[in-house]
């Protein structure tokens, strides 16, 4: 996908379009569209340094693409977001106040599990993030997500825990 303005609308349509295709529940694809909208908008605002960041659609040949996967993996949903930028995601820890800087955060607290790995045969990271096809908890699913490497490593979990329900409740609003 190109990183224009209007990527990230088009990436959480595709994403639920495929997951309603392959009858994966609401609650989901729900969850999956948060964090799709939230890799996919850190791709698009967060582009290698040697390339041209998108500011409008006046300069398309300045613009840059990423890639949006989706995989079943028996009984987890994989979604992944290939770009260009050598640069590891960062969490970072945001005030109850902040406007922004959430991204990662919501993708820790949503997701199984999740991280980012260098592939071979590109330039570039791929990040991901790994759901449960059922939405009942379990205990994997307690689990605090990774924040490097493969799925297994663990970092600590927030402290606030009515921050993601604030969060999602903003994010309904938009």
């Amino acid at each position: 996908m190109a990183d224009t303005p209007n990527a990230v609308p088009w990436a959480r349509r595709h994403t639920a379009d495929i997951l309603r295709r392959w009858r994966i529940s609401d609650a989901v694809i729900e969850t999956a569209n948060l964090i799709v909208s939230e890799l996919t908008t850190n791709a698009v605002r967060h582009p290698a340094d040697n390339e041209p960041q998108s500011t409008g659609y006046s300069s398309l040949s300045a613009v840059s693409t990423f890639t949006l996967t989706l995989q079943l993996t028996g009984t987890g949903l994989l979604v992944q977001v290939a770009d260009h930028d050598p640069r590891p995601p960062v969490r970072r820890e945001v005030g109850v106040e902040a406007t922004g800087g959430r991204g990662l955060f919501l993708v820790s607290e949503m997701a199984t599990r999740w991280g980012y790995y260098y592939p071979a045969t590109t330039v570039g990271k791929v990040v991901w993030a790994e759901l449960l096809h059922a939405s009942r908890p379990t205990p994997d699913r307690m689990r605090p997500a990774t924040e490097r490497g493969q799925p297994g490593e663990t970092i600590s979990s927030v402290s606030d825990p009515l921050l993601i329900g604030r969060v999602l409740i903003g994010l309904r609003e938009l």
